[in-house]
């Protein structure tokens, strides 16, 4: 299994982008400089009155598909 860390600071107006369907997808950088792209609906547990703020850890398996995004800090 494959894990990445995120930073994530996505203002609630930047995330209403991925809530009506105009971004489908995030992009990120985690934190060994690897480039991560996945579907903005996994965020959407996420999202509070400020938007999508913390660290994350999302892990992927071998395949590199998503099983996981967790808040572990923030």
């Amino acid at each position: 299994m494959k894990e990445f860390r995120l930073r994530l600071l996505i203002s609630s107006q930047e995330m209403l982008t991925y809530y009506t369907g105009d971004a489908r997808y995030l992009v990120a950088t985690a934190s060994d400089g690897t480039r991560v792209q996945m579907p903005a609906r996994f965020l959407r547990p996420h999202v509070t009155s400020q938007g999508v703020v913390g660290e994350f850890l999302l892990r992927c398996d071998d395949r590199n598909r998503f099983v996981s995004l967790e808040r572990v800090r923030g």
